[in-house]
């Protein structure tokens, strides 16, 4: 039934939200050089690698961590709007219609991150990731936390074990109707 609901959602999300994604692409190929999406790779239900999808919003000749600290001088003008928005993330759309990931899930990480999960954490893994969940809610402005020389540390000792701890309590007791909870709260957050 969930896969079911993903499929709709995601066909229904990308035919309606197709002229946006259009302007987007447009602000994105203006902003910078490179292509308008961003393929990042990530670890999905099973441990597997897949390519997740995003609006471009970092130059592509800038190399640098899997993720983005306060600050971060990669990120393009139009980058820094999408992020904040979390338009963004819109293209895991397609990720949700080819079975990647799920529109609620745990956020998948980066293989360099989910490579230090602990037995507990890897739980994470038996489900299929998804575009937003209670703790990408929670952690929404993530990178604003990200600063100072030791950002990184922070992340994987404090930041990453957090999120891990909220969503295995969330997939303990998940059901439909939780999920749909949380897709209102995103909503919701999207335009707050």
């Amino acid at each position: 039934m969930r896969r079911l609901l993903d499929v709709v959602a995601s066909t229904s999300g990308l035919v309606l939200l197709s002229p946006l994604f259009a302007i987007l692409a447009v602000a994105v190929k203006l902003s910078s050089a490179g292509p308008v999406f961003h393929r990042g790779e990530r670890i999905g239900r099973g441990g597997k690698p897949f390519a997740l999808y995003k609006f471009r919003s970092m130059r592509v000749a800038e190399s640098g961590p899997a993720i983005t600290r306060a600050g971060d001088p990669r990120v393009t003008a139009v980058g820094r709007f999408l992020r904040r928005t979390k338009l963004d993330e819109l293209p895991q759309l397609i990720n949700v219609l080819a079975g990647d990931m799920s529109v609620v899930g745990p956020r998948p990480e980066a293989p360099r991150y989910a490579a230090m999960y602990d037995a507990e954490q890897r739980r994470i893994l038996s489900v299929r990731p998804g575009i937003t969940s209670p703790a990408s809610l929670l952690y929404r402005s993530e990178e604003e936390q990200l600063v100072g020389a030791d950002w990184e540390r922070l992340y994987i000792e404090r930041i990453m074990p957090a999120k891990l701890r909220i969503d295995l309590e969330y997939l303990d007791r998940r059901t439909l109707f939780s999920d749909l909870r949380i897709v209102v709260r995103t909503i919701v957050a999207l335009f707050r």
